[in-house]
């Protein structure tokens, strides 16, 4: 008998794997298009563009990356969890984010954001929005794309707790 199941007769470990393969899609293949953008495709059946060109060059440690044919060698990490160029990485979690907002499609990254800048839980995210805590932690943890008139109704949220906020100064 293998030690994980000694330690875990339940199943614990096996449990808990299955369970993070439903946080954050994952990667399944990765092919370089032109000179700094990817063709991601992902466990979600999604195929996303990426251009990557202002994350390399933001960083000096990645300038290897802008030689053409090194950005070619582009491959998923051997465990997973990343794209990488010989000594260089960029997370999928990230990637996919990037992806997604370069489609103009609102992110679990601008999701998350989003619930941080007004201190909402998921249960206030989800009163505020009108969906159940668990669409909203699906959203937020890019389980579940993000419909648009979801970000929307956020965007719509945010600015009306603005135009709260001036008014409640105009009256005192």
């Amino acid at each position: 008998m293998d030690c994980e199941k000694q330690k875990f007769p339940d199943g614990g470990m096996e449990k808990m794997a299955r369970m993070n393969q439903y946080f954050f899609p994952k990667l399944t293949a990765v092919e370089a298009l032109e000179p700094y953008r990817l063709s991601t495709t992902w466990t979600t059946g999604e195929t996303l563009i990426v251009d990557v060109e202002s994350r390399i060059r933001k960083h000096q440690a990645l300038s290897s990356i802008l030689d053409p044919v090194v950005f070619k060698t582009v491959h998923i990490a051997e465990w997973g969890g990343s794209i990488e160029w010989i000594d260089s990485e960029f997370g999928e979690d990230n990637v996919y984010a990037w992806a997604k907002e370069q489609a103009g499609e609102p992110s679990h990254e601008m999701l998350d954001a989003w619930m941080r800048n007004h201190n909402l839980s998921l249960t206030t995210a989800s009163e505020v929005l009108g969906m159940s805590r668990r669409m909203v932690s699906y959203y937020r943890t890019a389980q579940k794309p993000i419909p648009r008139h979801v970000w929307l109704a956020c965007i719509g949220w945010e600015c009306q707790q603005k135009h709260n906020i001036k008014h409640r100064k105009k009256a005192a």
